[in-house]
């Protein structure tokens, strides 16, 4: 009953946080409203509980407990720190109207369908892989998400339509500065994670890790390209957008697809 409670504490401040950012990008009228460090106290607040439940979810003495829902949940945390510490400095707090909703998702399933301990070894070498995947799947998922608000403000500023929401973002090019800082630094991460992943890969088709392993360096390749495409050729708008958005559905099939068939549909 605790862990359920604490969950739901932790559901209500995400959502709290994401409901104040909404209001603030979708009212002209912010004098009414709760400030933005309302919005960020919330879910901070919301943060703490949120590693409160995974450490007691995920750790143990013997190693880590990674099924599906608590890698989920643990994937959620990692982008919602990444983009609350973010927040106090950059103007990316506009992505929570997303991302917090998605994260109280994440905690809502992680402890409605707690699932039996799926203990994996914490030695030196996955210790690095889990922070780095982590740390880029954090990364790239905030610049997907960046991506989408981008294409929004895009298509209203072409169709001439810079409704309240279109003002209260950044400006275009201050968008996809930050699009492509959240890539390049996701990128590096993801090349230390398939470095790292392969220090203690000893046979792939054994480990069942052969279709993570091919969709995670097809992704990398398809990130790197981007980065190259942007610094050599100018790729800008919607090629940009398109792009991480192909990038980031492949990652998300590298890593959670393969996960939920083994673990969900052929109990492995």
């Amino acid at each position: 009953m605790g862990h359920l409670l604490l969950a739901f504490c932790a559901v209500t401040l995400y959502l709290g946080s994401a409901g104040i950012t909404a209001l603030r990008l979708f009212r002209s009228d912010h004098a009414r409203l709760p400030g933005r460090s309302s919005a960020l106290a919330l879910g901070f607040g919301g943060l703490i509980l949120h590693t409160w439940l995974l450490y007691d979810s995920i750790f143990s003495g013997v190693g880590l407990n990674l099924a599906f829902f608590n890698a989920l949940a643990l994937t959620s945390w990692t982008v919602v720190t990444v983009l609350l510490v973010s927040s106090l400095t950059k103007p990316v707090d506009n992505l929570s109207i997303l991302i917090l909703p998605i994260a109280a998702l994440t905690i809502y399933l992680e402890a409605r369908y707690r699932t039996v301990p799926l203990m994996t070894p914490a030695g030196w070498a996955l210790k690095f892989h889990v922070l780095f995947s982590m740390l880029a799947y954090s990364l790239l998922t905030l610049a997907s998400v960046q991506a989408i608000l981008l294409a929004v403000q895009d298509h209203h500023l072409h169709s001439r339509q810079p409704g309240g929401f279109v003002r209260a973002l950044p400006p275009l090019q201050t968008m996809e500065n930050l699009l492509f800082e959240m890539i390049a630094a996701g990128f590096i991460l993801l090349t230390l994670s398939l470095i790292s992943g392969f220090a203690f890969l000893k046979d792939m088709f054994a480990q069942h890790l052969v279709h993570k392993t091919v969709l995670s360096t097809l992704g990398w390749f398809v990130f790197g390209a981007l980065l190259v495409g942007r610094f050599r050729y100018g790729w800008r708008g919607r090629t940009a957008i398109i792009w991480t958005l192909g990038g980031f559905v492949i990652l998300i099939l590298a890593y959670f697809g393969t996960k939920a068939v083994l673990e969900l549909i052929l109990h492995r």
